[in-house]
């Protein structure tokens, strides 16, 4: 593991990341869920692809890397861009799980991976929308320690500036990133997926030009146990990419 230090914006962002195969031609950019780590990722992926340089990396608040102030999706991307260009990597493959598939996408790669991938706005159940609801006539009322009742799990653990970033992104819609994207994209999903349903990954395919969809048994982490499967569809379409050139 290795730390990085830049500069964005005014604030100081300690990344931490790992190289696998440094010597490897290729780069394969690894990007995390959301409240994950690279550590995850490594464990899946570390055992295959040996012709990519594998470049796992914890997005700012995540992991061993440090954020002080609210995000937004496009900061995390230009967060990620500044740290390639520090440590010389390449846009050739980027993959990324769940909320890491947004920040892949605005990354603009030459081979897009999106995991599980966020980015596509669904209607909130009806008992959510009732929690919201509720928290925010509690809101009004002075009542706003009682957040944590009311917040969504993978909030309740946050600090102020994580909470805020967390509100920042969690309902963004980037169908015209998608539409507009010139990326060689493999999508990758779990049938069983419920944080990100199959539904998603239909929309993204309509909406983007150059695409194929593989669907494995699992959940939104179904990557753990077909990482052998995924890695050698990354592989495919990164040659078919040479093929055309």
């Amino acid at each position: 593991m290795a730390l990085k230090s830049l500069q964005y914006n005014q604030h100081t962002f300690d990344i931490s990341y790992e190289i696998l195969n440094p010597e490897a031609p290729i780069d394969l950019i690894i990007l995390p869920g959301w409240g994950s780590n690279k550590e995850l990722m490594k464990g899946s992926f570390a055992p295959y692809m040996d012709t990519f340089r594998h470049i796992y990396i914890d997005l700012p608040g995540f992991g061993k890397s440090t954020s002080s102030v609210a995000l937004e999706t496009k900061d995390y991307a230009r967060i990620v861009e500044l740290f390639m260009i520090h440590i010389n990597a390449s846009k050739d493959i980027i993959l990324g799980h769940s909320f890491g598939g947004k920040v892949a996408l605005l990354l603009e790669p030459k081979v897009l991976v999106l995991v599980g991938s966020t980015g596509i706005r669904v209607a909130k159940p009806l008992k959510i929308q009732a929690k919201i609801a509720i928290y925010k006539l509690f809101k009004l009322l002075g009542l706003k320690k009682l957040r944590s009742l009311f917040v969504a799990e993978d909030a309740k653990s946050l600090s102020e500036p994580m909470y805020q970033t967390f509100k920042n992104v969690v309902d963004e819609d980037l169908s015209d990133d998608f539409r507009s994207s010139n990326a060689k994209t493999l999508l990758c999903w779990g049938d069983k997926d419920t944080a990100t349903p199959l539904s998603i990954a239909h929309t993204m395919q309509k909406l983007l030009s150059d695409s194929t969809l593989k669907i494995y048994d699992g959940d939104h982490y179904f990557f753990m146990k077909h990482a052998k499967e995924v890695s050698q569809e990354i592989e495919n379409v990164f040659l078919q990419t040479l093929e055309h050139k």
